[in-house]
This record gives structure tokens, C-alpha cells and sequence, in this order.
């Protein structure tokens, strides 16, 4: 029996987030962009939340390479998606005080 597929949005980027600990894993562990068939090493945090769905203290994750971090943001901000963008390594998961 094979698990469905999260389905996939126009333009070729994901949808969903990642969670706890930045799912987005490539080879070794490391974290990589999470653009549609990109396997660059994510170097940013797009913080998100969609209003309709979520608290607004919720923050879902997709991790942007250089290249696509634009492209991303882009994508979440015309939908009032985007909430904050941050260089991973200063990344935190702690919620703001």
C-alpha cells in the first residue's frame, strides 16, 4: 500500500512547513532548500503562518537557499503568508517574548 502524496501548489513550491528541529533533511542531516526539487543548502528560515488555519503565535518553516529564498518569500508574502525571514544559523525555534 503506498501513502498519498502531499499535494503540490502552483509553481512548483511546497506546501506544508517543516516542524520541530527543520525537517527539510538532505544527505548527512543537513538542512536544504525547500523549493520544489531543489537540493541546495538552505541558508534561511522563511517563518510563516496562514491566519485561516493557524494561532497567531503559530509558525510553520520552509528553509530557502540563497537562490530561492526571494521566490519563496514571494510566494508566501502575496498571500499573507509570510511572518519573518532569518539566516538559519540565528535561527530559534523559542517562541518571542
Amino acid at each position: 500500500m503506498s501513502t498519498p502524496q502531499q499535494p503540490q501548489p502552483a509553481f512548483g513550491l511546497p506546501l506544508g512547513g517543516g516542524g520541530p528541529g527543520l525537517a527539510a533533511d538532505g544527505p548527512g542531516g543537513a538542512p536544504v532548500c525547500s523549493a520544489k526539487g531543489c537540493r541546495a543548502a538552505a541558508v534561511w528560515v522563511l517563518a510563516w503562518n496562514n491566519p485561516k488555519l493557524h494561532t497567531p503565535d503559530r509558525r510553520k518553516t520552509w528553509l530557502a537557499c540563497e537562490e530561492h529564498r526571494e521566490q519563496l518569500s514571494q510566494f508566501l508574502g502575496v498571500r499573507g503568508f509570510l511572518k519573518d525571514v532569518v539566516p538559519l544559523a540565528e535561527w530559534s525555534e523559542q517562541p518571542p517574548e
